[in-house]
């Protein structure tokens, strides 16, 4: 029950801050608000100040901010105060606000995340291998002890610490005695690809909805196997994984004192043409705490929503240029509130970041040029700005209509697609412990 409530507390949050950023710009640009509304349906609770009526409805799926002339009506009179008849650049300052606030917002709350104490999953502060320059200084077992004087917890701790600026001092331990190594200036990029950390072939977490999740995968599973040959790491896990020759793999999977096969679909990596995935990412043995002072708390922020940004509009384009991705992209309100829920058990950090996401996404999503949607009131509104006359009130109607089936056709399928992948996973897990 808590975890439906924190999924509706993350879903109202992220529509006020939207309809909120509509509802400033239209009464700076002079616009008049005749109502302001989270969630849709009849309300549970309204009230009226400033002859603007406030409410909220039942259905907390959403919301929107009514204005004067926004209704398309072809023997509207024009009103300098009616958003039909205000000036085209208007009208996207107005519909742009929705999205740019949820950015907005996401920025604030990831500078937030990085300022609290969170909790960071990291490997063992062990190496797995070593290549190139690198591989004679580092050896496989390698346990790394401290870093230019500080304690190292995990491995990507100890990456973090390196200076790139000048000379470093790491302390290890290898085959039980204590060396000390003196290591110049660090390329970051090379040394990351170089120095591995020594990762078991153990499921961390199961990406919800892809191949490896409807296929009953869970956190703490061992992969012994990848299509009946063995493997010893999670490096020779994932290598047959990614080959792009095969479109299923058979892995042989140890969980407590059960062994047993699945054959799983492999599917397109969004990011990187060619590769395949399963959707599981390692295992995180070691847990601490950490934050940042302000100033290196907003700038890891920024990175982090440049970041999201980056990632969605490139996996939106794979999308697009490759339909056929459509079904292990898009979920609905039951992936909503199971990722909410996911989230919220690693605590108030995780969940806050989150809500960042499904803030991102909101924004992402709004600026789409559909009819209805905040980005098909910009192309309106550009149309009108390039051609010096609005579309007609007839073509608008018409190409609203289209955009509000479209809308209902993807809100259906998502519904479908949600069940459709708890069912599978609920079959491939029948008599598993």
């Amino acid at each position: 029950m808590f975890d439906i409530i924190l999924a509706f507390v993350a879903l109202g949050i992220l529509v006020t801050v939207h309809e909120t950023g509509h509802f400033i710009a239209a009464r700076l640009c002079g616009v008049k608000v005749e109502m302001f509304s989270i969630g849709f349906g009849k309300p549970i609770l309204k009230f009226t100040r400033k002859e603007i009526e406030y409410r909220i409805g039942w259905i907390p799926l959403g919301g929107y901010v009514k204005m004067k002339g926004e209704a398309l009506e072809e023997d509207a009179a024009e009103e300098p105060d009616s958003f039909r008849f205000t000036a085209w650049w208007k009208k996207i300052i107005i519909a742009f606000s929705g999205p740019l606030s949820n950015l907005l917002f996401a920025v604030l709350i990831f500078i937030l995340t990085f300022m609290i104490p969170s909790k960071v999953e990291d490997q063992n502060p062990v190496v797995g291998k070593s290549t190139g320059e690198y591989s004679l200084l580092f050896m496989s077992g390698d346990s790394i002890q401290s870093v230019n004087g500080t304690v190292v917890k995990g491995f990507y701790q100890f990456m973090g610490l390196l200076k790139t600026d000048q000379h470093n001092t790491v302390v290890l331990s290898r085959a039980g005695k204590k060396v000390t190594l003196t290591i110049p200036q660090v390329n970051q990029a090379t040394f990351v690809n170089s120095v591995l950390p020594a990762v078991p072939a153990v499921v961390g977490e199961v990406s919800l909805g892809m191949s490896a999740w409807r296929a009953g995968l869970k956190p703490g599973d061992k992969i012994i196997k990848v299509n009946y040959i063995e493997v010893h790491d999670w490096y020779e896990m994932r290598e047959i994984v990614t080959q792009p020759s095969h479109d299923t793999v058979t892995i042989t999977v140890q969980r407590g004192i059960n062994v047993f096969e699945k054959k799983i679909p492999l599917e397109n990596n969004p990011l990187s043409d060619g590769q395949k995935l399963i959707g599981i990412t390692q295992a995180m043995p070691v847990t601490y705490l950490q934050s940042y002072p302000p100033l290196q708390a907003i700038e890891y922020g920024a990175k982090a929503t440049f970041s999201f940004l980056v990632i969605n509009y490139v996996g939106l384009y794979k999308i697009i240029s490759q339909p056929e991705t459509l079904k292990s992209s898009v979920g609905g309100p039951v992936m909503i509130y199971s990722l909410s829920s996911q989230s919220a058990k690693k605590g108030i950090s995780s969940w806050l970041m989150f809500v960042a996401a499904i803030s991102l996404v909101l924004m992402i999503m709004n600026l789409l040029p559909i009819p209805v949607l905040d980005g098909g009131h910009i192309m309106f509104a550009l149309i009108q700005g390039i051609t010096g006359k609005p579309l007609p009130v007839k073509m608008q109607i018409i190409l609203q209509n289209i955009g509000v089936v479209l809308l209902l056709m993807l809100m259906v399928y998502a519904f479908y697609n949600d069940f459709t992948k708890f069912f599978t996973r609920a079959v491939s897990t029948m008599g598993r412990p």
